[in-house]
């Protein structure tokens, strides 16, 4: 296709502002191992909030978004036609440009995405995907296996990637049992799901009636509550776990008690994965020494962890809750749909039409 010159963009231009949709260049010059994606979806993510509040000092302007997914359109000198070429449908890269050298660089494949000496993530520090066009790293773009749609894709970017690699990192068997907390969000319906197809007995928790419904439609074997008391929530994880707690649980909940009410769930010399990303994580010094609870926490995966996930979805039919808003001047409907109580699973921006039908 021919590329053109100029495109449509939302970005903020100052913290705490709203989105403005302003012409601006499409990106020319692609280093080795980048790619230019053609957006067909982005989709928005409670962190998106932060970066527009200016936790990270996201150089300004900036595009927002850092989930999205759509069609190569230019592919960098470095990138091998086995792995990416024009014309793939993809999920699209965060991470962009890792040094190659640091420890993360150099060490296990499955912490490449730590890297300190990186350029950006995309649509944090680095122009993202509310955008016609968007370039990205081609080693941490996945390509959609057949059956994976781009409405799907683009949740999976972030969402999908981030709770894949908190299940893998509880390291458990099937059989064993994970809760999760805030279980009925974009990042939640998903874990169950992966949980499910990995033989995992999953207790689902969260506060609201589309939530807790959204938590037995992916497949929930225990769905619990937790405007009950916290005592009540614990006596019922307990219950479906002949009294000892789950063997780990995900916390994806930003409440300020979630934490500590995720530790009290998880039976004794057990890890809880912290996920969410609250102003603070408060942990009663007991979980940690008279019950030694474990505390980890993750990024997304990794460029050959993400191509793994991506695998998973196809292989088990993993779907996605989502709720579309039809072209870039619908974001600000979008934005208010996130902050509202009723909304349920992940909110998509459909920036090119056309593509949904690849």
């Amino acid at each position: 296709m021919q590329i053109p010159k100029t495109m449509l963009a939302a970005q903020f231009t100052a913290y705490n502002n709203p989105y403005e949709i302003h012409t601006i260049p499409v990106p020319q010059e692609l280093e080795p191992f980048d790619v230019l994606i053609k957006v067909a979806v982005a989709s928005h993510c409670h962190t998106d909030f932060n970066v527009c509040r200016g936790n990270w000092s996201s150089p300004l302007p900036c595009t927002g978004s850092h989930e999205g997914a759509g069609t190569v359109v230019a592919i960098g000198s470095a990138v091998k036609p086995e792995d990416l070429k024009v014309g793939d449908r993809v999920m699209g890269g965060m991470l962009l440009r890792p040094c190659g050298t640091c420890y993360d660089c150099t060490g296990p494949e499955t912490n490449r995405q730590y890297c300190m000496g990186k350029k950006g993530f995309a649509g944090v520090t680095a122009d993202g995907f509310y955008a016609e066009f968007v370039r990205v790293d081609a080693r941490h773009t996945g390509k959609l296996p057949e059956g994976v749609d781009m409405i799907s894709a683009s949740p999976l970017a972030c969402a999908g990637r981030t709770v894949w690699r908190a299940l893998k990192i509880a390291a458990l068997e099937a059989g064993q049992t994970v809760a999760v907390v805030g279980a009925g969000g974009g990042l939640g319906h998903l874990a169950i799901q992966f949980a499910k197809a990995w033989g995992l007995r999953v207790i689902a928790i969260d506060v609201r009636d589309e939530a807790l419904t959204l938590c037995r439609d992916a497949g929930a074997d225990v769905v619990v509550d937790a405007r009950k008391s916290d005592a009540e929530v614990v006596s019922a994880v307990q219950a479906a776990t002949g009294g000892l707690g789950a063997h780990s649980t995900i916390n994806m909940s930003f409440a300020r008690e979630s934490v500590a009410l995720s530790c009290a769930i998880t039976r004794m010399h057990c890890t809880v994965i912290q996920v969410a990303e609250p102003d603070m994580v408060e942990i009663p010094p007991d979980e940690l020494v008279f019950r030694d609870i474990r505390i980890r926490s993750t990024l997304i995966s990794s460029g050959d962890e993400s191509k793994e996930m991506l695998k998973d979805v196809g292989k088990y039919g993993i779907h996605v809750k989502t709720e579309l808003f039809h072209g870039l001047d619908k974001l600000p409907e979008l934005l208010k749909m996130a902050k509202s109580s009723s909304r349920c699973g992940r909110l998509c921006l459909v920036i090119d039409e056309e593509q949904l039908n690849i």
